[in-house]
């Protein structure tokens, strides 16, 4: 960790010192000299890293060192940060812009003599801070020689880690062994109740982290036989603190299916009472810490209304724990046998391997297997680091490892953990322990996750995407490793979303971070030591209570924090609103701001953003999400030059982006979906040619001069990728008009003259209508993956414009996701369409004057359509597969997809208030949606019969029809309905909400 911090300080010197060789300026008198010392005695220090990384686990002395080294490091990169930032506002100032759009900006120090050096840069305070740390590093470099570290001279170990080689996880859930475990819960879950038991029995799994408490739980609570015991099934992970009201919250959820907006806690227990009153439930309590019988009693008071067979699982480390929660019944977990630890074990580390190479490396493994004392994690945790080893001596030298000598906590449990973490590259190290900024069971965004590596600089400052394909990279190489689990993926391209990482790899990252990271929960905080709070912390976590609602004092004396993550469970946020301007006073080395509002509630959002946040020069990431009643931003927001994420998502109250946005040159960020009140988008954001996530982008519907930009803008952010919403595409015509409008009157032509001009002006407006939606150059865009054209119309008279708007918005070939909405015209769809081949999912809805469908079964990849308000379509035939009238294939079909298959890939069909919609019906196919799993037809009242061959589809697994008289008429049960032969094997049939069941209920 220190490693790396000292490399990247390094690259910073050195691009300094070959700046001032190019260019032959003296930065102020001495500086350079000490620059260059900086840089010798860095080097000195930095060959013998390794040995002191791997020593200071078990010397203190030695760690000691390395927290000293560490400080100076930090302080050292924010000094040159700062000398940096000088250099690029002045740039700014002066309007110089670089040639290439991607490259961070740093100006030759032979630009800077016409912008006043002196003045705005090379200030003696600056000077007189590196010489400061020069001194401060010389002895530090002097205590080194105490320690007799071993000096490397090769530098080989900080290769930068090489791509995976696949996108293969493993899955870490699966279980090896636990059979008789299982069993025996099995049978403490449906066992009776003894007569003499009051209450509702609590069975207890205890054990030590790691061990698989959750994984057998997970294994027991999914059993199919257990389904017909119990009506009802709650999981909720407690973890700590024991926070009541989210408990009851989670378990009335579960219970009812529908969010719950209660803010009392006996409201919630009341609801929850009702919810199981005579049903027999069985309610998992994963991960519990408390021990105070008192936070427990009211909830377990409120389950006792459930029937006779009732449990409640709970699995937790402590037996006190199990004690205060009053479990009937203690089942102490043990630890995996030596044939279970090795079948793990093995499993993960031979995973893809051919038999030989089993052969050849299964004696040393079984000996390392051997030494993970029976933990699951830890055989996981070596089985994932082994993967990547493939000869004799790799293995062997994980095996006589000298950290298995270790004694720390939880029995050396964090020894294989140790093994793993050091064979990481030193990039690798600090972007894991990092994660300890986050509180146990947390589910971490991927997405933030690399956003905050990236804003702390663990991901270099390189050009164009590098940073953001540097972070995937690291992702799934720790990901491979088994530091993640419990991952998310998303729905269409499979990517993961979000991901947990265990308890007790938490734990090792934060007894890595323990100097310099902190976890501060107020509740009970005047109980911690106010030493915790030193100013050497620099990544704070801290949650506010009901009681301290805004910023607990000694939290300001942490002045070199880097990131600060403010979380609140109260639902007023004015006192944090009142210490905003005080933390942005104090805390002026943040690089990572999160202000976001998780609970997404109106009371308790930030109201406004004080001017003092351009003081925040460090900042690289800022979240705001969900402050829904933050209405502006201060202009001074512009002043941070440095900020790469800007997430300002459902800040639905926004009005507009701040107008100088465009300063905001290394931008590549603007995380603004759902800001549902923002009118427009600020000129100058066309100057933001770095940027690669616009989520949003707002079509002015008012006429503001000078202050919004045009749709023609998008044409200059080359980068944009990942998901795109163009909004009140239909405001492109009023816009034009305007401006020409404008044009007349100030001619002041009369009478016929003006009324020919005007129609021939008419003309002219309807091309630069088109030639604008050119200009957005999304065909070009090849980065983005969805996109959704939104017109908001209102007026018949945009259906010829809207037209040619749509058809020259065409996207790029990749597109997997598409959506179009809200249009009058044009009364066919756009030509484009058909031509979107990767295309895995497609939302159509409210394009009034669309008569036909588009030829979407040429889609050979398509997987999941929705068409909704359609309201001028009354057939639906061969036009929408997409073939002629003999049934044969249209002459633009792709050589991919079989000529007699239409929609070969069609998993999910959806068709919602199709008012006019009378016949659907396919003729000489082959095949038709040979893959479809369920079809959803919504309010269609004058829909007559559906295809008889889609019916009887045998991978059809749901058909839901609601609101469609004449369809429920066909498919009435018992031979009534004319159509129902058709459906009766369906698995799932859902009529009208009611789920209709084959044996006639």
């Amino acid at each position: 960790m220190a490693d790396a911090l000292v490399s990247v300080v390094l690259e910073r010197l050195a691009s300094i010192g070959l700046q001032v060789a190019e260019n032959g300026v003296r930065l102020v008198v001495g500086v350079n000299e000490e620059v260059e010392k900086l840089s010798s005695t860095f080097q000195t220090i930095q060959a013998v890293l390794v040995d002191a990384e791997k020593r200071q686990v078990k010397e203190q002395a030695v760690k000691v060192w390395l927290d000293k080294l560490q400080n100076v490091a930090y302080d050292i990169q924010d000094v040159l940060d700062e000398w940096n930032t000088a250099i690029l506002k002045s740039q700014i100032d002066t309007d110089v812009r670089p040639s290439s759009p991607f490259r961070r900006l740093r100006v030759s120090w032979t630009e800077l003599s016409s912008i006043s050096i002196p003045r705005l840069i090379l200030r003696q305070d600056i000077a007189v801070k590196i010489k400061e740390l020069t001194e401060r590093l010389e002895a530090i470099a002097k205590e080194k020689d105490d320690y007799a570290f071993f000096v490397n001279h090769t530098r080989n170990y900080d290769v930068e880690p090489e791509r995976p080689k696949t996108t293969y996880f493993i899955d870490v859930s699966e279980i090896h062994g636990r059979e008789d475990d299982k069993n025996t819960i099995i049978s403490m879950l449906l066992s009776e109740n003894s007569s003499g038991t009051k209450g509702i029995p609590i069975i207890s799994i205890v054990g030590m982290g790691g061990i698989g408490k959750t994984t057998l739980a997970q294994m027991v609570y999914n059993l199919s036989e257990l389904k017909a015991c119990f009506q009802k099934k709650v999981w909720v992970c407690v973890s700590d603190p024991f926070d009541e009201m989210r408990i009851a919250k989670a378990i009335l959820e579960t219970l009812t299916d529908v969010p719950c907006s209660f803010s009392e806690l006996n409201t919630v227990l009341e609801k929850i009472h009702e919810s199981i009153v005579g049903k027999r439930f069985l309610l998992v309590l994963d991960d519990v810490w408390t021990e105070d019988e008192r936070k427990w009693q009211s909830l377990k008071c409120c389950l006792n209304s459930g029937a006779q067979g009732s449990k409640i699982l709970v699995t937790t480390r402590k037996e006190n724990v199990a004690v205060v929660m009053g479990s009937t019944k203690l089942f102490h977990l043990g630890r995996l046998t030596e044939e279970e630890c090795w079948s793990l074990f093995s499993h993960i580390a031979f995973s893809l391997r051919c038999d030989r190479e089993r052969e050849n490396l299964a004696d040393i493994g079984k000996k390392i297997a051997d030494k993970c004392m029976g933990l699951p994690l830890a055989a996981k945790t070596l089985g994932g680091l082994l993967r990547f080893k493939r000869s004799r001596e790799q293995w062997q030298r994980i095996l006589d490892s000298q950290m298995w000598e270790l004694d720390e906590a939880e029995n050396g449990f964090f020894s294989p953990l140790l093994l793993s973490y050091y064979d990481l590259p030193s990039p690798l190290r600090q972007c894991f322990s990092y994660c300890a900024i986050f509180p146990k069971d947390h589910k971490i965004e991927k997405d933030y996750l690399i956003k905050s590596w990236m804003a702390q600089g663990f991901l270099g400052e390189t050009e164009g995407n590098n940073m953001e394909i540097v972070g995937e990279e690291y992702f799934d190489n720790l990901a491979m490793r088994s530091f993640f689990q419990e991952f998310e993926k998303d729905e269409i391209d499979g990517s993961i979303i979000r991901c947990k990482i265990h308890d007790i790899v938490l734990e090792f990252a934060q007894f890595l971070r323990k100097a310099e990271c902190f976890i501060a929960s107020c509740f009970g905080y005047e109980k911690q030591r106010a030493a915790c709070f030193g100013k050497n912390i620099r990544h704070l976590t801290l949650t506010l209570d009901d009681e301290h609602v805004g910023i607990p004092g000694h939290v300001y004396n942490m002045t070199k924090l880097r990131s600060l993550l403010v979380e609140s469970s109260h639902s007023d946020r004015s006192s944090l609103n009142a210490s905003l301007r005080t933390l942005f006073g104090q805390f002026t080395c943040l690089r990572m701001l999160d202000l976001s509002n998780n609970r997404f509630q109106w009371q308790s959002s930030i109201k406004e953003l004080p001017y003092e946040i351009g003081r925040l020069i460090h900042l690289r990431y800022l979240n705001l999400e969900g402050n829904k009643r933050l209405e502006n931003l201060p202009g001074t927001l512009c002043d941070l030059c440095n900020l790469q994420t800007l997430n300002i998502r459902l800040c639905s109250s926004l009005i507009r982006l701040p107008d100088g946005i465009g300063r905001l040159i290394n931008l590549r960020h603007l995380q603004n979906a759902e800001t549902y009140g923002l009118q427009y988008m600020a000129s100058g954001i066309q100057r933001l040619t770095g940027l690669q996530t616009l989520e949003e982008f707002v079509v002015g519907s008012v006429d503001i001069e000078d202050m919004s930009c045009s749709l023609g803008a998008l044409g200059g952010l080359a980068n944009l990728r990942g998901n795109l919403k163009i909004i009140g595409l239909g405001s492109v015509k009023r816009s034009i008009e305007r401006t020409e409008a404008r044009r007349l009157r100030n001619l002041r032509w009369k009478g016929a003259e003006e009324a020919r001009f005007s129609s021939i002006s008419m003309g002219l407006v309807n091309e630069s209508r088109q030639k604008e939606a050119e200009e957005a150059g999304l065909r070009n865009k090849s980065g983005l993956r969805n996109l959704t054209l939104s017109f908001n119309s209102n007026s018949k008279d945009t259906i010829k414009d809207e037209k040619l708007v749509l058809e020259a918005l065409q996207p790029p070939p990749y597109l997997e996701y598409l959506n179009i909405n809200r249009i009058n015209g044009p009364t066919i769809f756009p030509s484009w369409m058909v031509s979107l081949t990767m295309l895995k999912k497609v939302i159509l809805w409210a394009c009034f004057n669309w008569e036909t469908l588009p030829p979407m079964g040429k889609l050979p990849f398509l997987e999941h359509l929705e068409i909704w308000e359609m309201k001028k379509v009354k057939k639906v035939g061969q036009e929408f597969v997409g073939t002629g009238q003999e049934g044969q294939a249209s002459s633009s079909s792709f050589a991919s997809v079989n000529n007699n298959i239409a929609f070969p890939n069609l998993k999910h069909l959806k068709f919602q208030f199709m008012e006019e919609w009378e016949e659907w019906e396919y003729e000489n196919l082959l095949a038709i949606m040979p893959c479809l799993c369920s079809l959803n037809i919504n309010s269609c009242r004058k829909l007559k019969s559906l295809p008889h061959h889609l019916l009887q589809t045998t991978t059809l697994q749901v058909l839901d029809i609601f609101d469609c008289p004449i369809l429920k008429e066909c498919f009435l049960r018992n031979g009534r309905g004319e159509d129902w032969p058709y459906i009766f094997h369906i698995p799932t049939i859902i009529i009208d909400g009611e789920n209709v069941q084959k044996d006639g209920h």
